[in-house]
């Protein structure tokens, strides 16, 4: 008969890593799903690309970016997470949203192999931030979820305030000319 303890490394051994993207803000690692971003891009190959917003619904979306004829909004993940202000260097561009998330910095890819629920001292925003938990080389990470970067309410504020600020922009062409 095997013992309990050995049928849970069994069952671990064999459940299905996930890798992820390990990164910095303000000296905090997060880790997200390798599958939710598209692309990893540095701050200084997109400041000509990106669209400053001129009136922020959000303290954490300032700024647009077109992507194959998308346009994206860019989250600062510091203020998203209520970290202090610093300078991100890299922007995550994720897939099959229309958000790119300004980061410090990365670290580096890795696998977990379990994801955990979040405990129940997290309340509140968080728990729509994070997939869960992480153990990765001895350090607990949370793990983001890439849909808690913007409501749905905010998508479409943000939508409504660029399609009004585009608008704003045609109008002041036409009366030039």
């Amino acid at each position: 008969m095997k013992s309990m303890a050995s049928q849970n490394v069994k069952s671990r051994r064999g459940s299905r890593s996930e890798p992820v993207i390990l990164f910095f803000v303000a000296n905090q690692m997060f880790a997200i799903a390798v599958d939710s971003v598209q692309e990893i891009r540095s701050t200084d190959s997109l400041a000509g690309a990106a669209n400053e917003i001129e009136q922020p619904v959000s303290p954490k979306v300032r700024h647009t970016i077109e992507r194959a004829r998308r346009t994206y909004y860019v989250v600062n993940a510091g203020t998203h997470f209520g970290l202090p202000v610093t300078r991100p260097a890299f922007v995550l561009i994720l897939r099959q949203l229309r958000v790119a998330v300004l980061v410090d910095r990365i670290e580096r890819m890795a696998e977990v192999t379990a994801v955990h629920p979040l405990p129940g001292a997290f309340t509140g925003e968080e728990r729509r931030w994070y997939r869960g938990l992480a153990y990765v080389d001895d350090v607990v990470v949370p793990v983001v979820e890439p849909t808690g970067f913007l409501t749905s309410e905010e998508f479409r504020l943000l939508d409504r305030t660029v399609k009004v600020a585009a608008s704003a922009r045609e109008m002041e062409g036409v009366v030039q000319a």
